[in-house]
């Protein structure tokens, strides 16, 4: 079996009030996304890694490798105009029977070990998808008022989202549809049953300036 890993990275820097893409800006120096590729390039599985990037920024990732004297090995690939796209040109990268793992560029800080654990559910059950418990009291609105929801009934999906690649190159032939938010969704749609495995607490997404010092005091040895 071979193993997969796209690292999806078509964000702008909005949020995060810069002119430069979160995945680009700097996390000890380095950019965020070098630290993505690093944890996946640290797995037992040993993934061939894609990184999916808006092409207007192929370039500048280039110049950033060499700055950086980054040479970890990985595939270049055009981005989407929503993530649904990003990811399907990922797959397309894909020519032989794999586990392929699917990842956000900005979710630097996971573990070996979680990377490892999906690969194994992945190959086990068709797909795993990293998730963790709220530790919060949860509201839903319904539009005139809100209700309370069972926290212990309420998950947040975080990435790697592993599947295999025929689930995967399937899901990805439907049409684009607003409630394709992560590829659980997608696969979802076609009534594959999405297996959830623990997530880490530190496998944040950097979307605001604060995530930047959060992650630096994760790395601190």
């Amino acid at each position: 079996m071979k193993y997969f890993a796209i690292i999806v990275g078509g964000g702008s820097g909005s949020r995060m009030l810069s002119e430069v893409p979160k995945q680009f800006m700097l996390l000890r120096g380095r950019p965020v996304l070098m630290h993505t590729i690093e944890a996946f390039d640290k797995s037992d599985y040993n993934p061939e890694i894609i990184v999916v990037l808006n092409v207007d920024f192929h370039q500048y990732w280039e110049n950033l490798c060499l700055l950086h004297n980054f040479s970890i090995p990985h595939k270049l690939v055009k981005g989407g105009t929503q993530r649904f796209d990003s990811v399907k040109n990922g797959i397309k990268a894909i020519k032989t029977k794999a586990i392929v793992a699917i990842h956000d560029a900005v979710r630097p800080l996971l573990s070996k070990q979680l990377i490892d654990r999906t690969f194994e559910e992945a190959e086990r059950s068709g797909n795993a998808v990293a998730a963790i418990k709220s530790r919060d009291s949860v509201r839903q609105n319904t539009g005139t008022h809100t209700i309370p929801l069972d926290r212990e009934e309420i998950y947040l999906i975080q990435t790697p989202q592993t599947f295999s690649s025929e689930i995967l190159k399937k899901a990805y032939t439907q049409e684009y549809r607003n409630e394709f938010t992560d590829d659980a969704s997608v696969a979802e749609k076609l009534g594959i049953k999405i297996n959830l495995i623990d997530g880490e607490t530190r496998n944040f997404k950097i979307t605001f300036p604060e995530d930047i010092r959060l992650a630096e005091i994760y790395l601190d040895p």
